[in-house]
């Protein structure tokens, strides 16, 4: 049994994951300013003695005894990190500090969550760990974007120069159960609309192309990582790398909720990438891991979960 820290750990992945760790043994403790996190993800372990929720902002100073660290603190939807970018930033940057400060006194291992996001709007397809990527440093995005760059140059400086345990994973668009239905996220977004039936929004003429990755596949590659060799420090790509664009998910979401809604085109925000996709054939060398489960399957558990929050309000 290890004590495991999850910052993040209310959020949709972090509290995914804190499921994942519990059944497997672990001790667990959440760490969450529930900003875009929620309670309701990490209710049902408030009587496990396994379990410990800290309501605490990963930008404070960490002194805790734990034998591993998860760093998923930080809002991945629009909407909230642009509600605050300032934040953003500073959760990406002094969060990131505070784990690896951690992680050098326990000399415990740390996982960045980083995001496909460091890759900007890429210029080729699929997008490698070896791709510099295509980034604006001054957009309305840049505060997540360039918040996770410099989180990973923290990370791997920390590596080289105090030879922090350190393990940097690129998630990609990932979806599933515990999305909040107000974050703004394509997934959430056509799922909400069409439940109501109520038009889905298109930004753009619906071509741009994204890959998504059930939150279940994408547990798995966290867990695989966590269980690597020391030496493996990443970046590490995490994603599904079966492309579809937003027109052709629109017209399966729609397809999958029996919906009555329409497609209507909307301008297309500034700095959204035309096109995501990962390589993950560094996770299947070194971690055995590919996703497993479609598309289709994994909006109709979304969907499933989903409805029954709406039916509660």
């Amino acid at each position: 049994m290890s004590s495991v820290l999850v910052t993040g750990g209310a959020g949709f992945i972090g509290s995914h994951l804190t499921d994942r760790l519990l059944r497997e043994g672990h001790k667990v403790i959440a760490l969450d300013n529930l900003y875009s996190g929620r309670i309701e993800n990490i209710e049902q372990h408030f009587q496990n003695k396994n379990f410990k929720f800290m309501e605490m902002d990963v930008t404070k100073p960490l002194s805790l005894n734990v034998d591993f660290i998860f760093n998923l603190a930080c809002p991945a939807s629009p909407v909230y990190y642009q509600a605050d970018p300032v934040g953003t930033v500073r959760t990406n940057v002094l969060g990131a500090i505070n784990v690896l400060e951690l992680a050098k006194s326990m000399n415990c291992a740390v996982v960045q969550a980083s995001t496909s996001e460091v890759y900007g709007d890429p210029t080729i397809s699929p997008q490698s760990e070896d791709y510099l990527g295509n980034v604006n440093p001054i957009g309305i995005r840049a505060c997540y974007d360039e918040g996770k760059r410099v989180a990973e140059t923290l990370f791997f400086d920390y590596h080289r120069q105090h030879k922090v345990k350190i393990k940097v994973v690129r998630i990609f668009n990932t979806y599933g159960p515990r999305m909040r239905i107000d974050d703004g996220r394509v997934v959430s977004n056509f799922l909400v609309q069409a439940i109501n039936d109520k038009p889905l929004t298109i930004y753009g003429t619906g071509s741009q192309t994204r890959s998504f990755c059930f939150v279940d596949d994408l547990i798995e590659g966290l867990i695989g990582v966590m269980n690597s060799d020391d030496v493996v420090t990443g970046p590490i790509n995490l994603g599904n790398p079966t492309e579809f664009s937003m027109i052709e998910l629109a017209k399966l979401v729609i397809e999958i909720t029996n919906s009555d809604s329409k497609i209507i085109n909307l301008g297309l925000p500034a700095d959204d990438p035309k096109q995501r996709m990962p390589d993950i054939s560094r996770a299947n060398s070194i971690l055995s891991w590919q996703p497993k489960i479609s598309l289709r399957e994994g909006l109709v558990r979304t969907m499933e979960e989903m409805q029954t929050r709406i039916l509660k309000n």
